[in-house]
């Protein structure tokens, strides 16, 4: 017993068709006027959507990325000079250690 099914279809003129037909999937959006602080996250729930997704996000990239979030946040509130100071003095350290280095494998080797 095969069933039969009567299909029709309505078709609109071109020039109707932009004013009858919905294409801007309203539906599946949040327009931005209804965009309010009550639908962005809480800088607590932000903290922890940033968690969860810690290691899902990659480490070097223009956006997007650990390597963008410290770039913004630096340029946001600035280079510390106590930050500066401190690296500019381990840099010295390293340079005298380096030569200290590089006096006693002299030494130890003038020695043999």
């Amino acid at each position: 017993m095969k069933e039969q099914y009567n299909l029709s279809r309505e078709v609109f003129p071109k020039s109707q068709y932009q004013n009858t037909i919905d294409t801007s999937f309203s539906q599946l959006i949040t327009p931005a006027s209804e965009v309010t602080a009550s639908t962005l996250p809480t800088v607590d729930q932000f903290f922890d959507y940033y968690n969860q997704l810690f290691f899902d996000i990659p480490k070097l990239g223009e956006t997007n990325s650990h390597e963008y979030l410290i770039k913004t946040s630096v340029e946001y509130i600035g280079e510390t000079p106590t930050n500066n100071s401190e690296i500019q003095a381990l840099l010295e350290e390293i340079t005298e250690l380096r030569g200290q280095v590089l006096s006693l494998s002299q030494q130890l080797a003038q020695s043999q």
